[in-house]
């Protein structure tokens, strides 16, 4: 006997990924969608009317810094899956931390990132000895059995940096490679910062031809290649080395810069701008996102204290110089992907929150000239498409069930993406 549950969602305005179709009838049943049409679906268990609203995927931040806790948050905001871009959620951090959770969005994760000792992003980390503080906060929140994982893990993680060759040599930064993708890394990530954007300049950096040798290390493994960069010298350096992917746009605009972004272009590498990031350093917070009626309710007091925040290391950037980078990125053809550089809820990492970000992403991509539909595509199929994600960021069939329902249309007004009536992950729905 079948006790498989199918549910639809009728009459909803459908954006696929790719495009706004129409109204259209989805059902999906075992955690897939199982048919599109213009017909009322016959014998469903569960209908729901989508009258005056959209249907999405589920939404993808392609950068962040997570926890179980984080992951959860990230769900009631209709993001479906999170991108770690430096942390423990690898495959075997995974097979541990999230064994039996199923209330949480899907994660994928490059491990550790290479960087030299001392250098990035340890200038963002309070000292001391141990896990820093806002670790420990996060720890206590965790079950006894989430706890035993975590700190199991953190102890791992410390042995194994301790017995490693230095990264900073040839021989290390290899090694360091294979160490990532053995954990089950789903692709690979390397720092370029020299620190003066984040108010710290003279940071260490590992020397390019050994960054080079690691990116076509990862490249020989199977995995693709993102870095980190916040200035458009780091990022000449990124395309010259041969990375797939920038973790971040640059934040100046020197005379150059159509030169850079032809050659970014021209080597099919994409750029995830993380404006929500650029804005803080610049010395914007997001306090108006989190005093939205449609967010605060979801948001703890850290969070909004967060998001109240901001980064403010490079107040003599500006935002125009930001719009200007991503529009003309856009316009040379270039893969511009949704994300935001979330992490923890600190003040001076502020300007951030997990899940409400990426829709403060859209908007200000928005901004800078992309459409909504562009906007909606960056946090959804061009973000699958360029981390082989090939079950989800679209609304097909065979795709997984990961679905947003919001009300109104944000495809013509991208703010509508915060009006969020329903949130389902592999066909589970899920409190938003």
């Amino acid at each position: 006997m079948n006790n498989i549950k199918s549910t639809a969602i009728i009459n909803a305005t459908v954006f696929d990924g790719e495009n706004s179709i129409g109204k259209k009838n989805i059902v999906f049943s075992d955690g897939v969608i199982t048919s599109i049409s213009d017909e009322l679906p016959q014998d469903i268990d569960e209908i729901i009317n989508g009258t005056g609203c959209t249907l999405l995927p589920g939404l993808i931040d392609a950068h962040v810094h997570t926890s179980v806790e984080f992951l959860r948050d990230a769900l009631k905001f209709g993001i479906t899956t999170e991108l770690e871009m430096m942390g423990g959620f690898t495959q075997k951090g995974r097979d541990t931390q999230l064994k039996g959770i199923r209330d949480v969005a899907d994660v994928r994760s490059a491990g550790m990132g290479l960087t030299a000792p001392g250098g990035n992003p340890d200038e963002l980390i309070p000292k001391g000895n141990g896990i820093p503080e806002f670790v420990l906060k996060e720890i206590e929140k965790m079950s006894e059995e989430e706890k035993a994982v975590f700190l199991a893990a953190h102890e791992a993680q410390k042995e194994e940096e301790n017995l490693s060759i230095d990264v900073t040599s040839l021989e290390g930064a290899i090694a360091f490679v294979h160490r990532q993708v053995n954990n089950g890394a789903d692709y690979f990530k390397i720092m370029i910062e020299e620190g003066t954007v984040m108010n710290a300049p003279g940071l260490p950096v590992i020397e390019t031809e050994i960054l080079r040798a690691a990116v076509a290390e990862a490249h020989k493994l199977g995995k693709i290649a993102i870095a980190h960069v916040l200035t458009a010298e780091a990022a000449k350096t990124a395309v010259e080395i041969g990375v797939d992917g920038l973790a971040h746009l640059f934040i100046d605009r020197p005379d150059w810069t159509p030169e850079l972004i032809e050659s970014i272009a021209n080597k099919g590498i994409f750029v995830t701008p993380c404006l929500v990031l650029n804005s803080s350093i610049i010395g914007n917070s997001a306090c108006h996102v989190a005093h939205d009626q449609r967010v605060e309710n979801k948001l703890n007091e850290d969070w909004k204290m967060t998001m109240c925040s901001c980064f403010n290391t490079f107040p003599q950037g500006s935002m125009q110089d930001n719009f200007n980078n991503v529009k003309d990125l856009s316009d040379a053809g270039v893969d511009i992907l949704v994300g935001t550089d979330v992490s923890v809820p600190m003040p001076h990492l502020g300007g951030l929150a997990h899940g409400v970000s990426v829709h403060h992403e859209m908007q200000l991509l928005v901004e800078a000239g992309l459409t909504p539909l562009a906007a909606l595509r960056s946090a959804t199929s061009v973000t699958s498409k360029r981390f082989s994600l090939s079950d989800r960021g679209r609304i097909a069939e065979g795709m997984r069930a990961d679905l947003l329902l919001v009300k109104g249309d944000p495809t013509k007004n991208i703010s509508d993406s915060l009006s969020i009536a329903g949130v389902w992950k592999e066909g589970e729905s899920y409190p938003s």
